[in-house]
């Protein structure tokens, strides 16, 4: 799961107990695959990330947007796996889910509107253009992400997927996140002025 954007509601997390909320089920993953396999690993991200939701609902009256559509489709795609018995499913999930977010900010953008503004709102105040900008790059930086699943799933073997999902996946968006600072301080808003 890609680490979602601050939402424009005042968070009542701290940070470091979001990030275990975000990364906790990846860590689930990634242990449970090591020692019992890739199906026991998917019953409990399942578990972990229902676990990490209802963390978040119980302390914020509230689910962050990408962290639900993420869990909805892990869900949906663990239960393929398990039912059906084949892995396929649940290493797909990230390239939909991926895909899924790239066409939701490029069709947003089409519309003229910059659908990260409701997400990163409280964090950042910057201008119409910066919205925009700062929208095409995640758009972008989702697809990198799918096209990069779908290569290391293809071509290496599920324990190296599964480490990648968690050593490879979050050490990127980490670096991304970081890697736009330029063009939100670039674009920022000048503060008003307090009221008398």
């Amino acid at each position: 799961m890609a680490s979602s954007a601050p939402t424009a509601h005042k968070s009542k997390i701290n940070p470091l107990l979001r990030l275990v909320l975000e990364a906790g089920p990846l860590g689930v993953f990634f242990f449970c695959n090591s020692r019992f396999g890739i199906f026991t690993a998917t019953g409990a991200f399942m578990a972990a990330t229902v676990a990490a939701l209802g963390v978040n609902w119980a302390l914020e009256r509230r689910l962050p947007v990408m962290p639900l559509v993420s869990g909805i489709f892990v869900l949906v795609f663990g239960g393929l796996t398990l039912y059906l018995e084949d892995e396929l499913f649940i290493k797909l999930k990230p390239t939909i889910v991926n895909c899924l977010f790239a066409v939701i900010l490029l069709g947003g953008l089409a519309t003229g509107r910059a659908l990260l503004k409701p997400l990163f709102g409280a964090a950042f105040q910057l201008d119409d253009a910066g919205w925009r900008s700062l929208t095409f790059r995640w758009a972008l930086f989702f697809i990198v992400l799918a096209i990069v699943n779908e290569v290391v799933w293809r071509n290496f073997t599920t324990e190296t997927w599964a480490a990648f999902k968690v050593f490879g996946i979050m050490p990127l968006t980490i670096l991304f996140t970081i890697a736009q600072m330029p063009l939100i301080l670039r674009h920022q808003l000048p503060e008003e002025p307090p009221a008398a």
